[in-house]
């Protein structure tokens, strides 16, 4: 199941640490400021995202954009990656769920590694800030980028770890 909390924490609960060093050393850059990481997020628009490949096969994409009301997200989950999600600047709300207990309602696998299901009322709520990372696996259904209280401006780093 998904793990979730600061940096430190998530890397003393992964099973497999070494497996994620490229995606941890990825979010802790862009979330020092002064580094390069720090500073290609920070220039980032609103709305805009940049890719960049990391090493085993790992990418991080660096996304700047506003969150938006609970009716406005999707319940997804991926495949062949495990999203480890760390909000840099701002704060948003994401759900979490068994993905057994979504209906599915697209499959865009695996051309684009993303399966999306129906509304589902039941997940539990992570309220991601300053740093705070999710790890999600693919058996973990979430959905992103709500507002906590209105809509706002967030930075965030998602690297995609190859499941294989």
């Amino acid at each position: 199941m998904a793990l979730f909390g600061p940096l430190a924490a998530i890397r003393a609960q992964l099973a497999d640490p070494g497996r994620f060093e490229a995606a941890l050393a990825c979010v802790e850059e862009a979330a020092r400021p002064g580094t390069p990481g720090h500073r290609r997020l920070a220039a980032l628009a609103a709305g805009a995202t940049e890719k960049v490949e990391l090493a085993g096969g790992a990418f991080a994409l660096f996304q700047a954009y506003v969150t938006k009301p609970r009716d406005a997200g999707r319940w997804e989950t991926h495949r062949a990656h495990i999203d480890v999600q760390t909000v840099v600047e701002g704060e948003e709300l994401l759900e979490v769920a068994d993905r057994a207990r979504l209906a599915l309602h697209e499959d865009l696998t695996p051309g684009q590694d993303v399966v999306f299901y129906h509304p589902f009322a039941a997940g539990s709520v992570l309220r991601l800030s300053g740093g705070a990372t999710a790890v999600f696996f693919p058996v973990d259904a979430h959905m992103g980028a709500l507002a906590v209280q209105a809509p706002s401006l967030v930075r965030k780093v998602v690297v995609k770890v190859p499941v294989a």
